[in-house]
Formats: C-alpha cells, sequence, structure tokens
C-alpha cells in the first residue's frame, strides 16, 4: 500500500490539533496514518491547560515498532516538546526509515499562546530537524525564530524563507495566516523556484489546528507518490474547504472540518451512496478525486 504515513507529535484532547488532527486529515485523503506520540496535552478551543512530555526512549519505541512492522512513505513531525524529544525521534528515524521523506512542522507555540517547545530546543530543532526535512512548514512566528528576522510581508516571508532554506531542508513553505491582509499568501520555496498559494482570508475564530492538517494533508500526497507542488497544492485546497466547513464546536479557537471529502455511508437498504461533497473544487483542475492514485 502507498499512502503510510508515520506521524511524530504531540496529543490534543480537544481533538482540533496535533496528533488528532494529523489522523482525520491524513485518513480524510485516503492515506494512512501511524503515530509516535510525543507528548500529551489538557487541551480544548479555550486553551492548553496541561502538557505532558512523552519520556524520549518510549518515543523511540513508538517508532521503531511501527518502521518494523508497519513502515512509512512519509513522516510528519510535529509538536517535539523537549531537545531530547527530538533527538531520539531524529535518531530512530534516521535509523528505521533511511530515505524516507520528512514533512516538519516545527510547532513551538499553540493558537492561544501556549508553548508547546521548550525554548532551549529550537537550536536542536534546528540542528537535528531541518538537515533531514524534505519539507519545513513554519507559519511566520515560526519563521521568524528560525530565521532570526521579523515577518509582517511576503518579501519578508521570502527573505525568512531563504534563510530557513540555507539551514539544510529540501524545500519550505512559509505560511501567511499570521500576516495581515485580505489575501492568505503560502510561498512554497524550492532549490529550482518559487511558488505562491493563495486564497482570501476567511472571516471565522475556527482555525485551530490548520497547521498540523496542512502538513498533514502535504505529507498523505507525498506518501501517495506525489510530486511535491502537486502535493501542496492539493494539501492547500483541502484546508481551505476544511476551514469554511468548521464545525463550529466550543467558544474559543473551534476546529475545522477535517472530513468534507467524506461520502455518506448507505446500507444496501438505504440507497446508493451520494455523490462526494466537494463544494470548495478540492477534486478539479490539478488535483484528484479522493481513492485515485497519483
Amino acid at each position: 500500500m502507498k499512502g503510510r504515513v508515520l506521524v511524530v507529535a504531540g496529543s490534543d484532547s480537544g481533538g482540533g490539533a496535533g496528533i488528532q488532527a494529523d489522523i482525520k486529515a491524513i485518513t480524510a485523503l485516503d492515506s494512512f496514518a501511524a503515530t509516535a506520540i510525543t507528548a500529551l496535552t489538557a487541551q480544548n478551543t479555550l486553551g492548553v491547560f496541561g502538557v505532558v512530555a512523552v519520556a524520549p526512549d518510549f518515543v523511540r519505541d513508538q517508532i521503531r515498532v511501527v518502521a518494523e512492522d508497519i513502515g512509512a512513505d512519509c513522516v510528519k513531525t510535529g509538536m517535539l516538546a523537549n531537545a531530547a524529544v527530538i533527538e531520539a525521534a531524529f535518531d530512530e528515524i534516521g535509523k528505521r526509515l533511511p530515505g524516507v521523506p520528512i514533512v516538519v512542522d516545527p510547532v513551538m507555540v499553540a493558537k492561544g499562546g501556549a508553548s508547546l517547545l521548550e525554548s532551549d530546543a529550537v537550536l536542536t530543532l534546528i540542528r537535528r530537524a531541518l538537515p533531514m526535512a524534505a519539507l519545513v512548514t513554519p507559519n511566520a512566528p515560526e519563521a521568524e525564530r528560525l530565521a532570526g528576522i521579523p515577518v509582517h510581508s511576503l518579501a519578508d516571508m521570502e527573505k525568512a524563507g531563504q534563510r530557513i532554506f540555507a539551514l539544510g531542508p529540501k524545500a519550505v513553505l512559509v505560511k501567511g495566516g499570521h500576516v495581515a491582509g485580505g489575501i492568505v499568501r503560502d510561498l512554497l520555496l524550492t532549490p529550482d523556484s518559487a511558488r505562491i498559494f493563495e486564497a482570501p482570508r476567511i472571516a471565522t475564530a475556527h482555525t485551530h489546528g490548520t497547521g498540523c492538517t496542512l502538513a498533514s494533508a502535504i505529507a498523505a500526497g507525498i506518501a501517495r507518490g506525489m510530486a511535491l507542488e502537486d502535493a501542496v497544492a492539493r494539501a492547500h485546497a483541502y484546508l481551505q474547504e476544511a476551514i469554511r466547513t468548521a464545525p463550529g464546536l466550543g467558544g474559543g479557537a473551534g476546529p475545522v472540518g477535517h472530513s468534507h471529502t467524506v461520502r455518506p455511508f448507505m446500507t444496501e437498504e438505504s440507497g446508493p451512496e451520494a455523490p462526494l461533497h466537494d463544494p470548495g473544487g478540492v477534486v478539479g483542475a490539478g488535483a484528484q478525486r479522493v481513492g485515485d492514485d497519483p
């Protein structure tokens, strides 16, 4: 089977971000998610109320047993909690899954402002994770931390992206959701090109987990053999529709609608399956219908 994604990330008890969002996005795009959990959070739409890091040796064990039995076509990392977990995770990925592309989402701060990466671990992330990454996906605040410069415009995004690119990843996607303006632009830098993905800003509070969702959606495409730009384009379109179809849960920053690609399940008694719900054009020019091979 193509489409196996090993996600190394933290758990969000509210289900909107982290491992839970990763599994939903990967499954919705017809790939298979396995996990190595790095941290537990007590979290809902109002904030993060507690964090417990998983022991580094147990993170290693999770990666090892998945790699030995199930394997992976892509690895996606998210919240890594601290330097010891970063070292353990990337040691084990390199040992057990050599050559498998890695999408690194450099998660540092939750939507409400809570820290999800110890401050002394940023240099470890730069040293260990970025040189192994097929793609790194920082938002503007994360790009500022990684590049060491302010990011307030598309020009700043490009400067920061080039600095991050020099740290060793094969490609960089700087996300512009935190940059002011009515159009949200994400900038993909590769050795050969720069490409902008843009969409009108959607006026909503329900954007919790968008970074996790986008990175995992990209990983799902890479795992199924899609070229990087195609995987990013499909993931970008998938996320826009997920934001538009957010279920409106909770009293704060609510989750997006991960399941908008899913057909209603019908039994023989209840009639034939309904057509795929695709109001946002996820299945369209340059995109695939969910379930089709790339």
